[in-house]
């Protein structure tokens, strides 16, 4: 068993070595977030045209109870169900990917340049993995109460509640981990420079 995790930890290692360079994390970047700001002008307020006010699901980072989820379905409708399964759905079935690979990768760079690659703080990298991993099950989630609707299963909402907020949690972090890298990084250019 230690030999398979010694080997997972080296090839974890290896692909965040092999996909740092700078222009390929710049790109990278730049993609994700333009698909995460057209989903924020376009798909999510074409969804809430139909919410009379009430945030989407993947909007309440801290969560939501069963009668919220139930509320909201019910004042979406069937025009604004068809929005949110058809339209937001599967623009947000491209991004957690993107997100997972451009700040798993973001964060190998900074870290590269924090010379924090070389110890265990490489494992950083895989927070943003585990938060689009999250946020693909929330997306499930959502998707099966959107087509069970008006027959929804209470645990179903719980599990997707869940993820939800396992997704804002670990998304939380990974920026303060990005932000603290800056600072680091920052720091380190500005010390340098004096030197």
């Amino acid at each position: 068993m230690e030999s398979f995790i010694q080997k997972v930890k080296f090839q974890t290692k290896e692909l965040v070595y092999r996909n740092i360079k700078g222009k390929k994390v710049l790109i990278l970047f730049v993609i994700t977030n333009l698909v995460y700001a057209f989903m924020l002008m376009v798909t999510i307020p074409m969804v809430m045209n139909f919410s009379d006010g009430m945030k989407l699901f993947d909007m309440m980072p801290m969560g939501y109870d069963p009668s919220y989820a139930v509320s909201l379905l019910e004042k979406l409708g069937v025009e604004g169900r068809n929005a949110y399964l058809y339209r937001q759905i599967p623009v947000d079935l491209i991004y957690p990917f993107l997100f997972a690979i451009s700040y798993g990768v973001l964060l190998g760079y900074l870290l590269n340049k924090v010379n924090g690659l070389k110890n265990n703080y490489f494992y950083l990298c895989l927070v943003p993995v585990f938060a689009g991993f999250f946020d693909y099950m929330e997306n499930f989630g959502i998707v099966n109460m959107i087509l069970s609707y008006p027959d929804l299963w209470v645990p179903a909402i719980h599990l997707t509640n869940f993820f939800t907020i396992m997704k804002s949690l670990l998304s939380t972090i990974n920026f303060s981990v990005l932000i603290v890298l800056l600072i680091i990084f920052g720091v380190k250019k500005i010390i340098s420079k004096r030197l």
